[in-house]
């Protein structure tokens, strides 16, 4: 594994701090006027989504972690609850990884199955699961419509099939169709 010293140091490296691998969300070198220069991190831990600060030394450096990012397809679900794991397989060599709801992080949401997804592997296991951009998902359950809603007003929750809840607008119905933009949680529009 490579040495990451205080140069190498930047926003979206992995590295591994304490056994676990951290992402560097944040990367601010400070020059004060009198005493020796620094760079303060923010880090998230890959596994259970942690944030910390920390603040280098020119002499402080870390190894970077051995994560590898690649596409999967997501197979089927199995069990209920908080023991629910995701099983993905890789496209191309049709190997299977599980994941686990701790991996999973809120991804869970906007996944039914057989969409495609970047995984996080990290010693062969996932650590972290990146969900599409947009997802087309059914609402099982929202307040009726009522006649001369508009797009202007507040919203109402619903539901959606997989079990999260977004704000869409007044007139969009139970059993209708959205695209959901998994970055944000928020309603984008109804698909035709």
């Amino acid at each position: 594994m490579a040495t990451l010293g205080l140069n190498d140091v930047k926003t979206g490296k992995k590295i591994l701090h304490n056994g676990d691998p951290w992402i560097i969300t944040e990367a601010d070198f400070i020059k004060p006027g009198k005493g020796q220069a620094f760079t303060r991190i923010r880090i998230r831990n890959l596994k259970d989504g942690r944030t910390t600060e920390q603040t280098l030394k020119s002499s402080d450096s870390f190894e970077e972690a051995d994560v590898v990012d690649t596409d999967a397809q997501l197979s089927y679900i199995e069990g209920n609850g908080d023991e629910r794991k995701w099983v993905f397989m890789h496209m191309e060599t049709f190997e299977q990884h599980t994941a686990t709801l701790a991996a999973m992080g809120d991804a869970w949401k906007w996944l039914k199955g057989e969409e495609e997804c970047v995984v996080t592997l990290f010693n062969g296991n996932i650590v972290a699961v990146t969900p599409p951009k947009f997802v087309d998902l059914k609402i099982v359950e929202t307040d009726p419509g009522v006649r001369g809603d508009t797009s202007g007003g507040g919203g109402k929750p619903a539901t959606l099939e997989t079990g999260a809840v977004v704000r869409v607008p007044l007139f969009v119905n139970q059993d209708e169709i959205i695209k959901v933009d998994t970055r944000t949680g928020e309603y984008d529009s109804r698909v035709k």
